[in-house]
């Protein structure tokens, strides 16, 4: 990276779940490294807004930029406005990468999604499969904008030798993540409906039999993995990030743990009447492990307990918790 004293990351979305996380991990390393790290949120300005853009680059001038933030929502939100997800987050990349190329930013680190995969595919799925067939048609507006970055990489590489790259993690779990009962994803969500549980004395529901097996990254892992992007990661072509397919676990799993860190000893039911979803969407971390072959991943039930034990303790603080 560049000399000490010049070097600022700047991170969009730094209040989320992943920006958070980002935030812990670099904290702890606070006096060993020569670095400024400044932490975007919505109230910083308009990322669709090519002004407001142009003003935060103005106000921080960044060295390096960690582009986490985007428009994302649940299922009903991305069928019902395709458009608006399509044209939103394809503007505020733009701006984005148009801002790093003016000012010659030295990297930049994208955040993917692995819904932009193929919906017809084989597994385990890797980076040379996400522009081999259509992404699932509910959040086809999404998934293309996010693909459209992996393409922008490599123009912006091709033409003008910037330093442009992008990340694909598998199911983020941690703490600041949104505990909607409706529409969160579903470690966060069945932390929050199982809490409640226990809290009325009533059995711990779960929709679906429970099988489908899915990939969990813990948010401060992904967190380490996207600083080491940052530092070290020099391809424009994109990398997963997570756990491998020997750590895949049911949901059925996934609802034991959670019961077991929230202390829930009551009965966990599974309505087989409602659907499963995908049985697996297993991706393959073959290439991060040429990269990383030593690194280590937080144990699941670990991560789950300071996940659980974050949100039990923040739960009752107004504005902590997304609920």
């Amino acid at each position: 990276m560049s000399s000490p004293e010049k070097t600022v990351v700047m991170v969009t979305g730094g209040s989320g779940l992943v920006g958070k996380a980002i935030q812990e991990v670099i904290e702890a390393e606070e006096g060993t490294l020569n670095e400024r790290w400044v932490y975007l949120s919505s109230g910083d300005g308009d990322l669709t807004c090519p002004i407001q853009t142009s003003a935060i680059f103005d106000k921080y001038m960044p060295t390096h930029v960690i582009h986490l933030a985007a428009q994302v929502g649940g299922l009903f939100a991305n069928m019902k406005y395709k458009v608006q997800f399509w044209r939103n987050n394809v503007i505020m990349n733009d701006n984005i990468f148009q801002e790093c190329h003016k000012r010659n930013i030295k990297k930049l680190v994208s955040c993917l999604s692995t819904c932009i995969f193929p919906d017809k595919t084989t597994f385990p799925i890797d980076e040379t499969m996400i522009h081999d067939g259509a992404p699932h048609f509910s959040n086809e507006g999404y998934a293309y904008a996010k693909r459209m970055v992996d393409v922008q990489n490599r123009m912006y590489r091709d033409q003008y030798g910037m330093k442009f790259t992008s990340v694909i993690p598998t199911n983020i779990f941690g703490k600041h993540d949104n505990f909607h009962l409706e529409d969160s994803h579903v470690i966060p969500g069945l932390i929050h409906r199982g809490y409640l549980c226990k809290q009325k004395g009533e059995p711990f529901q779960i929709w679906g039999t429970g099988k489908p097996l899915r990939q969990f990254i813990f948010s401060k892992d992904l967190a380490r993995l996207m600083v080491w992007t940052l530092r070290s990661y020099d391809e424009a072509d994109p990398i997963i990030l997570s756990v491998g397919e020997e750590d895949e676990v049911s949901i059925a799993d996934v609802a034991h743990t959670v019961a077991k860190a929230l202390g829930f000893e009551g009965e966990i039911q599974f309505d087989a009447t409602k659907a499963d979803g995908q049985h697996k969407k297993t991706a393959n971390n073959a290439k991060l492990r040429r990269y990383l072959p030593d690194f280590k991943f937080t144990p699941f039930e670990d991560a789950m307990k300071e996940t659980v034990e974050w949100f039990t303790e923040n739960y009752a603080t107004p504005g902590r918790v997304r609920k």
